[in-house]
């Protein structure tokens, strides 16, 4: 039996710069992983299969894990097909990535079987089939993404290290937001940014990663935020009670903020509490490296 972690990420900022001609949205964003993980065990023989914890995850062909695991046999006809057992931490519907983590990972651990293993640029292209997001989560760098979210560029040393270890409060809703929702509401006063505003902004926070990356934006907050009042109302209260601020990650529901070591979160989850009721979910965790 193998393992992989399967890391969520946070869009730190997300900036949708146009809609493509086949549907997807280009964007830039800047995305890290954080220390809250699935775990995915593999165990070659027999068909493919895969079982979770989860019982509200479907475990047959829609799942990203099994896509990818035929993805990758499509590639190398001679791997090891096998069952895959998932451990879920990662909320559904967070825009964490949750499911392309999962992906990634599988990826990870079938090209562990072969003698020779594919390179890293050769997984990615495996993942790019599997779903937009699919590539970063291949290495999960510190990273830029870019075109549908298949072009990653690593940032410089100097800005990794200014966000690795940094305390993050990510907090959810009891519901999700549908990525294709998110997205959908966005184009419908199609309010872009151009590409070179958003390349502006990125080139100003590279210039001091000290800064919260978070207060470049995210293009799908505001259209989310306007459908799911919820979200805004419950963080506003939070904002004026502690003067921390929070802003979504990805297409939502979940939202994060950058907190000090020393800062007591209770009075926030407390809070959340009150608005969101006991289906409130809470990672506090640390960018990774």
């Amino acid at each position: 039996m193998l393992f992989e972690v399967a890391h969520a990420k946070l869009n730190l900022s997300l900036l949708v710069t146009g809609r493509r001609a086949d549907g997807f949205h280009e964007l830039v964003s800047l995305v890290a992983l954080v220390d809250c993980a699935d775990r995915l065990e593999f165990t070659p023989g027999g068909p493919w299969k895969l079982s979770a914890d989860d019982a509200a995850l479907p475990t047959d062909g829609t799942n990203l894990i099994i896509k990818a695991a035929m993805a990758f046999q499509r590639r190398c006809l001679d791997v090891a097909t096998g069952s895959f057992v998932l451990q879920k931490k990662i909320p559904s519907g967070a825009g964490m990535g949750g499911g392309s983590a999962d992906a990634a990972a599988a990826i990870r651990l079938l090209n562990r079987t072969l003698a020779k293993p594919l390179s890293t640029e050769a997984l990615r292209e495996i993942a790019a089939e599997v779903g937009s997001d699919c590539p970063y989560f291949i290495s999960g760098d510190v990273a830029v993404m870019r075109g549908r979210g298949e072009k990653i560029e690593s940032v410089s040393a100097e800005a990794a290290r200014a966000l690795a270890g940094r305390r993050v409060l990510i907090v959810k809703p009891p519901f999700g937001v549908p990525t294709p929702e998110a997205y959908g509401l966005l184009a419908q006063p199609n309010t872009y940014i151009k590409d070179s505003k958003a390349e502006e902004h990125l080139r100003g926070w590279l210039k001091q990663p000290h800064a919260d990356p978070s207060e470049m934006g995210n293009s799908l907050q505001g259209p989310v935020f306007a459908k799911y009042l919820a979200m805004p109302v419950a963080l506003e209260e939070v904002a004026k009670a502690t003067g921390v601020v929070f802003r979504m990650t990805g297409s939502g529901s979940a939202c994060f903020a950058l907190c000090s070591d020393d800062k007591d979160v209770s009075l926030i989850t407390a809070a959340l509490r009150r608005c969101w009721g006991p289906g409130l979910w809470v990672s506090d965790s640390r960018i990774l490296g």
